[in-house]
């Protein structure tokens, strides 16, 4: 599926006021995960209340230990802190990543921005070496714009 179509169902499924929000987002994380063939898994993590930690929220995938993640600890914590999209063409060549699984090779987490603060994110991993391009950035940007709107 390309993305302008996962645009389409993304808004679709952000716009249906009749799901919760957790179900809204977790029907998302399925939908990314089923349509584009080298996202392995697919969730979000939220801020923790005032701590400088994330939580996990909804995802697609298998379940992860990484329910809890500090500030600055793996990819996930550091774009907690430097607010900046991170992409991992090789997980093994960095030091600071969180291994969840001896299969993921790459990474990708976009921050999600709600009234210009970074309130989460959304992470990606997959089982393919060095798939994420400037198209996924753009595409899991625009996610996360559509996501903050509900939130």
């Amino acid at each position: 599926m390309s993305f302008d179509k996962l645009r389409k169902e993304t808004a679709d499924i952000i716009a249906n006021e009749k799901a919760s929000v957790e179900a809204r987002l977790t029907q998302l994380c399925e939908l990314l995960k089923a349509e584009v063939n080298y996202y392995t898994w697919v969730g979000f993590y939220f801020k923790n209340g005032d701590k400088n930690e994330l939580k996990l929220g909804p995802f697609a995938g298998e379940p992860t230990d990484h329910t809890i993640i500090p500030f600055g600890k793996g990819i996930c914590g550091q774009v907690a802190v430097s607010n900046q999209n991170f992409v991992v063409p090789d997980v093994k060549a960095q030091d600071n990543y969180i291994a969840c699984s001896i299969h993921v090779k790459a990474e990708i987490v976009v921050p999600l921005f709600k009234n210009g603060e970074n309130i989460g994110q959304i992470d990606i991993d997959s089982n393919v070496a060095d798939p994420f391009t400037e198209e996924d950035e753009r595409f899991l940007e625009y996610v996360n714009e559509k996501v903050a709107e509900i939130l």
